[in-house]
């Protein structure tokens, strides 16, 4: 079971902002490409962005381009996503989970395939 945990979701209004952490125990993300998806009920998993193991590389799906910045501190081993600017379409539950290979924009709209990358996520509500 991928042992990373999401935080920082919440409700927060048109416009907000809001900072999602991913943290792991017994695991070095910084070993790893690391990528943000978010899902909801009955619908595919969407990748919104990923970062390369060293914070190097970075993609973003043109949904969230100028308004979202991952990056990542590995000291901390953390990667962080900082959302800006949010819109009631950014209500979901996100995840984080290593990507296939390196973060790019294949590995965006390719997650994991495994149900073993899919824990609780954190959920994010956008609304007034």
């Amino acid at each position: 079971q991928w042992p990373a945990v999401e935080s920082g979701g919440g409700l927060v209004q048109p416009g907000g902002s809001l900072r999602l952490s991913c943290t792991a125990s017994g695991l070095t993300l910084g070993d790893y490409a690391i990528g943000w998806f978010r899902q909801d009920p009955g619908k595919e998993r969407e990748g919104v962005s990923c970062i390369g193991s060293t914070g190097g590389s970075k993609n973003y799906a043109d949904s969230v381009k100028g308004r979202f910045t991952i990056s990542r501190d590995n000291a901390q081993n953390t990667v962080y996503l900082q959302m800006n600017n949010l819109k009631p379409e950014d209500t979901s539950v996100y995840f984080c989970a290593p990507t296939l290979g390196a973060c790019s924009p294949y590995a965006l709209t390719n997650p994991p395939p495994g149900a073993e990358y899919w824990g609780q996520g954190t959920q994010v509500t956008v609304s007034s």
